[in-house]
């Protein structure tokens, strides 16, 4: 049954290092290839050749819901200093019904660049929700796992 159709993806966890708040939101999970172009000049072709180059990974937010004393996105981003840099492996994990993982993210060596505090609004009736937006070194992605 489960290959008839394609996996929801409102039931993920996120394993930050951190509180195990339940996040509404990922984004950013994006990986690419630089293409390298080069061209000597005795080819007889008047196009480039193409081959893989470095690979480039995407900025990834996490958003959550904001509660009362918790400052776990604040205290990492304040071990963010000049040189010294609380790194961290933070997993992701698309879950099925029985909340077993079948697709996962594994972000290597994340750090913080940006935390955003909610907006508010007096005529609003919604969650007060904070985002945090990490940089990384490498994105795995297991289908299956």
């Amino acid at each position: 049954m489960s290959a008839i159709y394609p996996l929801a993806k409102f039931h993920f966890l996120v394993d930050w290092g951190g509180t195990n708040v339940g996040f509404t939101e990922v984004s950013g999970l994006d990986v690419e290839i630089e293409p390298i172009e080069y061209r000597h000049g005795a080819s007889p072709e008047y196009s480039k050749t193409k081959m893989p180059g470095m690979q480039k990974y995407s900025n990834i937010t996490m958003k959550r819901g904001t509660f009362l004393a918790d400052n776990e996105y604040f205290a990492w981003w304040n071990s963010v200093k000049l040189n010294t840099i609380e790194r961290r492996d933070i997993t992701i994990s698309l879950l099925n019904e029985e909340h077993a993982p079948v697709v996962v993210w594994k972000v290597k060596n994340a750090f913080p660049i940006k935390v955003q505090s909610t907006d508010l609004k007096s005529d609003a009736n919604e969650v007060a929700i904070e985002s945090i937006e990490i940089v990384h070194e490498g994105l795995e992605i297991q289908n299956g796992a």
